[in-house]
């Protein structure tokens, strides 16, 4: 039997979005219900509401999240009702050329949930990343839940579901960030910081933190940053040379996506270095760059989807870490919201006023 609950809906390009009420079905074979308690407000959110990921009106936005499972289909044996699980949209399928060559993190077919939401007029809605919880519940795949310890706080662990997950793993999975390496990050927003952290868990002994703005720079020192650079009064390539005996860094981090901030990156690294690139780009975007430097300074360029994380194997292990005291996730929190408050709650991101507002049902 389907419920009617609250979610947030984004209805055009552009438009303020809008709290309404949406059916949730009961689950089918291989998919679950979950009761969100608390979900992140991600700038993957403003980029489907802005129209940046794709133009599937309306969508159902909300996809960092933590919750209780209420509900699962038919052949559903990884989770139960009660389980308190992390949301994720990278349900490897098992079975794809990536999965099969034991590489499950670049998954090329992940799984969602083959029925819909919708309306109450029966209008589908197209739930942002496949999940869509900006709502008190939402219908996902099983796959999409990763069980983690109860014990944690909802609003903190359910951060591991994109933002802050990428973020870490941009720096412990794609940039193999090791003991005594030497690590910047340009651009120190919700995921610039989590890579901060990420770079200090791995044992790097010096990490360049790297803004226009001086609230994030200082943000970043308490997620471990060891330097900070205003790219905004000081040239960061020259700066991060000079912190790094002249050489650059092991690992450079772009965390904006922007042309200039990637060949920032390109040249702040030091030879047989790595760039590694999780801000996303815009469609327009391009890059020119000498083919001789590509080839002459060596190393490796990598993106980082998701962190290349597995949530299988990542988030219990971040989990136990939060637990622990080793991994701040509730630093990352900014404010505590309702879900009347997302709109505004994008002002604040947009501005750069916030690391995440944080939607607690």
């Amino acid at each position: 039997m389907s419920q009617e609950v609250r979610g947030v809906i984004s209805r055009a390009k552009g438009a303020p979005v809008e709290v309404t009420t949406i059916v949730v079905p009961d689950p089918g074979p291989g998919e679950a219900v979950v009761r969100v308690q608390a979900c992140g407000v991600c700038h993957t959110d403003l980029h489907y509401r802005e129209g940046g990921i794709s133009d599937e009106y309306p969508f159902l936005l909300g996809h960092e999240a933590a919750g209780i499972v209420e509900q699962v289909g038919e052949g559903v044996t990884d989770v139960a009702p009660g389980d308190f699980v992390v949301l994720n949209w990278r349900a490897v399928c098992g079975v794809c050329r990536a999965c099969r060559r034991g590489r499950p993190w670049y998954c090329f077919n992940t799984h969602n949930a083959a029925q819909k939401m919708t309306l109450t007029d029966g209008t589908e809605l197209s739930p942002a990343l496949g999940i869509g919880a900006f709502a008190e519940k939402t219908l996902v795949h099983a796959g999409q839940c990763t069980k983690v310890d109860p014990a944690a706080r909802p609003a903190a662990v359910g951060l591991l579901g994109c933002g802050v997950m990428a973020g870490l793993g941009a720096a412990m999975n794609t940039g193999e960030v090791t003991r005594g390496d030497s690590v910047a990050v340009i651009g120190c927003g919700g995921v610039g910081n989590a890579a901060i952290a990420g770079a200090a868990l791995a044992g790097a002994t010096t990490i360049v933190a790297v803004d226009v703005d001086g609230r994030k720079l200082e943000w970043a020192k308490k997620f471990g940053a060891t330097h900070t650079v205003n790219s905004r009064e000081t040239d960061p390539v020259e700066a991060v040379r000079e912190l790094t005996g002249g050489v650059g860094a092991d690992v450079v981090i772009d965390a904006v996506g922007r042309p200039e901030t990637y060949r920032q990156a390109f040249y702040a690294r030091d030879l047989a270095g790595t760039v590694v690139l999780v801000g996303v780009p815009t469609p327009e975007m391009t890059i020119e760059l000498p083919l001789l430097d590509v080839f002459g300074r060596g190393g490796r360029l990598k993106s980082s989807w998701y962190g290349d994380c597995l949530p299988s194997r990542d988030f219990p292990m971040l989990t136990e870490l939060y637990l622990q005291g080793r991994l701040d996730l509730d630093a990352f929190i900014t404010e505590e919201i309702t879900l009347d408050q997302v709109e505004e709650a994008f002002t604040k991101m947009h501005h750069g006023d916030v690391l995440r507002s944080v939607v607690i049902f």
